[in-house]
């Protein structure tokens, strides 16, 4: 949430909110980003799989902490 506007009165602040967006879905509204990176951008995101990257998390994290254990094993040389 990004916050659009903050104002005082006596002691109480009120903070007004923009709707909740990811950086992705700001980016195509910024004017700050030309028009080849956020096709470049849409590409991409069309091809996210995330039940795919999901499985990837999660055997790098399985992998690590096999790597973890191995060297809690080892004894220091």
């Amino acid at each position: 949430m990004k916050l659009i506007e903050k104002s005082r009165v006596g002691s109480k602040v009120t903070k007004k909110y923009d709707k909740a967006q990811t950086p992705y879905q700001r980016v195509p509204a910024s004017s700050e980003v030309s028009k080849e990176t956020k096709k470049l951008l849409r590409t991409q995101y069309r091809k996210l799989n995330p039940a795919e990257l999901k499985r990837k998390m999660e055997n790098l994290q399985k992998r690590l902490i096999h790597v973890a254990s191995d060297k809690q094993r080892k004894p220091p040389e």
